[in-house]
């Protein structure tokens, strides 16, 4: 059999996997919770905690090439336990999966990995920060300065990555609430990255500049039970501030934002501050996908049209989803990431 099938057939009946949607609102039985009153520490927490069920670390960013061209890459690497603790080779219960992806206006590039822990093949080190599966990379000397290179069978990516500004902490500092009856997440994400390097495609090598957004998030039951998938937003306003923004669909949507002053400054908003209502849909892999949105953050002013790049922008993966670049219009103007799961249902 097929390593990489062997891999799935083992992996599938986790289904936190990715993102893994439905199955995130499952009981989290013996693993680790997350608690309001913990205080993120760092450099240890850009680590794995391999005691929650599932984490990811997940790069998205907006690129402009020599001609004006945009781009949206995409660089995550999952990692999910089939039990609450960490192991030697072969004994570790940790699953590890990689998404790479690159968007153009008129083509989605997809690749994915899979691996199991414990033999090298992937995996997280906080400090010097490394996160790796086979051989695409994110790591650097500090968290402020990566190296980052992913590749499929027709594109590859190798960018390196400078934060001008801080780490920003969601919810209440990390503690980041996900429904009515309280499930949650550790989650901060880092949205200030400086991009510039390579993209290799079908037709060469393309030069880019831009901006890329990190986050990291861990839990062991981030959804309620009856909650299918998200909707989830990163904006770059031109004047320099920035909205992460959520729409967990359930019998009662749930929604949170953190707005992002452009000194680094940040706002957690509560349930209700932040909406979003689509505008248009698009049949993608038999699907039809809301890839227009009007965007609302009525404290600060934001009313705004946040738009698909690329309305094909679909994730074929093990657990499929849409996950692409958006350009924002009204009240501001911009840039960002969409992210949709659950419609594969």
């Amino acid at each position: 059999m097929n390593v990489k099938v062997l891999l799935l057939l083992i992996w599938l009946p986790v289904q936190a996997m990715a993102q893994g949607f439905a199955g995130l609102g499952t009981a989290g039985g013996n693993f680790a919770q997350p608690q309001p009153d913990t205080v993120l520490q760092f450099p240890a927490d850009h680590g794995p905690h391999p005691d929650y069920r599932i984490e990811w670390w997940y790069v998205t960013a907006n690129l402009t090439g020599p001609d004006g061209t945009p781009y949206g890459l995409q660089w995550t690497l999952f990692r999910s336990a089939l039990a609450p603790h960490d192991g030697q080779g072969w004994e570790t219960p940790q699953l590890w999966m990689g998404h790479a992806a690159v968007t153009t206006p008129q083509k989605q590039f997809v690749a994915e990995h899979l691996a199991r822990g414990g033999i090298g093949q992937a995996g997280v080190e906080a400090d010097p920060f490394s996160a790796w599966i086979d051989d695409w990379v994110l790591q650097g000397a500090n968290f402020g300065k990566l190296h980052m290179a992913g590749s499929g069978v027709d594109f590859a990516y190798d960018v390196g990555l400078t934060a001008k500004g801080p780490l920003v902490l969601h919810g209440q500092k990390g503690y980041s609430v996900k429904s009515g009856s309280g499930q949650a997440s550790y989650y901060y994400s880092q949205p200030f990255f400086k991009l510039s390097g390579t993209l290799t495609l079908p037709e060469g090598k393309v030069p880019v500049t831009g901006t890329a957004w990190l986050d990291h998030e861990w839990s062991s039951q981030p959804l309620a039970q009856d909650q299918t998938g998200w909707d989830w937003f990163s904006l770059s306003f031109d004047r320099g501030d920035k909205l992460m923004g959520f729409v967990l669909r359930g019998a009662k949507d749930y929604t949170a934002a953190t707005w992002i002053g452009a000194d680094g400054t940040s706002e957690a908003l509560p349930d209700g501050a932040f909406s979003a209502l689509p505008l248009a849909t698009h049949s993608v892999a038999g699907h039809d996908m809301p890839v227009d949105w009007h965007v609302i953050l009525p404290k600060h002013g934001i009313d705004v049209r946040v738009k698909a790049l690329n309305p094909d922008a679909w994730m074929a993966t093990s657990v499929p989803y849409w996950e692409g670049p958006v350009t924002v219009s009204g009240s501001q103007a911009g840039v960002g990431y969409l992210e949709m799961t659950g419609y594969d249902h």
